[in-house]
């Protein structure tokens, strides 16, 4: 992301063209510009990721996934440990 960032700068201040940009950030011109294709079941997601966390604040995101398996869900470990850094969700310390 940074790098493609730096590109368009690069373009921007030095009227340089996207082949020469990309050329000097050893970026390739696909990666520059590709754009990611957002996924309608996301906010779905999140809202009951968010939901189960209520219901249960202890689980983290490995319980959490598999209860999303278990509820039909296709998902996998990785995109939920996204989801829940993105969503800033943290299992709280336990009281002593």
């Amino acid at each position: 992301m940074r790098r493609r960032e730096a590109a368009c700068k690069l373009q921007d201040c030095f009227g340089v063209s996207e082949r020469r940009a990309c050329r000097t950030l050893d970026q390739p011109r696909s990666s520059q510009r590709y754009e990611a294709k957002a996924n309608e079941e996301e906010p779905r997601l999140i809202g009951r990721i968010l939901e189960l966390v209520g219901e249960s604040p202890r689980y983290g995101y490995r319980r959490i996934t598999r209860i999303l398996r278990q509820e039909g869900w296709r998902v996998n470990f990785k995109r939920i440990h996204r989801l829940w850094k993105q969503e800033g969700l943290k299992v709280p310390v336990k009281k002593k």
